[in-house]
């Protein structure tokens, strides 16, 4: 059952997003799939706007969270409509507390179009091309040769057990992205995590919601590893 807190969250920031001129409001990830965990997923949005008004949007995520949204960890892409369709555009991006400029990746971009929810305005469908096959191969393959190649350079990332379990996840979810041309949730790509049984039955549990660790250097050691051998 959706948590009702996140609904109320979701629905305050969509009033929000269009007192800022908003056209369109998506929300993607676990919570557009049903895959949303309280307290262990976050919240990916992304709102299309005339224009970016960069006080304001600051503004309005600080506000959320420290009150309504606090723990929740709300991230949000402030795109300008007229720049939707240039893959190589950064954009305004509320991310882990604080603001940044990113790219609107293939992966989400596909991932809206596929089952992006709408809470405001347009549809993706509107506005974003329709999956066609292949599409989650090149984006996945995109994804890992862009972040994850990258983030492969600085091996300290895997210390942080957040960053390890994200990064297993992950893999899992590309290696069927590459050879099965899908998009798969991450409670789909549990069975298919590559790592002992003990840390999967841990991963599992954390997914779940459960407190549970697991040993921070070994965890990290194979969610590296695995990484290395998924990336190429």
């Amino acid at each position: 059952m959706p948590d009702p807190r996140v609904a109320s969250v979701l629905e305050a920031f969509a009033d929000a997003a269009r007192a800022l001129g908003a056209t369109a409001v998506w929300v993607g990830g676990s919570w557009a799939t049903g895959d949303h965990v309280a307290g262990v997923s976050d919240l990916d949005l992304v709102v299309l706007v005339p224009s970016v008004d960069v006080g304001a949007v600051d503004d309005l995520h600080r506000h959320l969270d420290a009150g309504p949204a606090r723990g929740l960890d709300l991230g949000c892409a402030w795109v300008e409509e007229g720049t939707l369709g240039d893959p190589d555009r950064r954009h305004v991006t509320w991310s882990h507390g604080r603001p940044c400029e990113r790219r609107l990746s293939s992966l989400t971009r596909l991932e809206l179009a596929a089952h992006g929810l709408v809470l405001a305005g347009r549809s993706p469908a509107d506005v974003l091309p329709a999956p066609t096959p292949g599409d989650a191969r090149r984006a996945v393959r995109a994804d890992l040769d862009g972040y994850w190649r990258w983030a492969l350079r600085r091996p300290w990332y895997w210390l942080a057990p957040d960053f390890a379990d994200l990064s297993l996840l992950t893999m899992a979810r590309a290696r069927r992205g590459l050879t099965e041309d899908l998009l798969v949730t991450k409670a789909a790509a549990l069975a298919h995590v590559d790592a002992g049984p003990r840390l999967r039955r841990q991963l599992a549990a954390r997914r779940a919601g459960e407190r549970c660790r697991s040993p921070r250097s070994r965890t990290a050691w194979a969610a590296w590893r695995d990484a290395v051998r998924t990336v190429g």
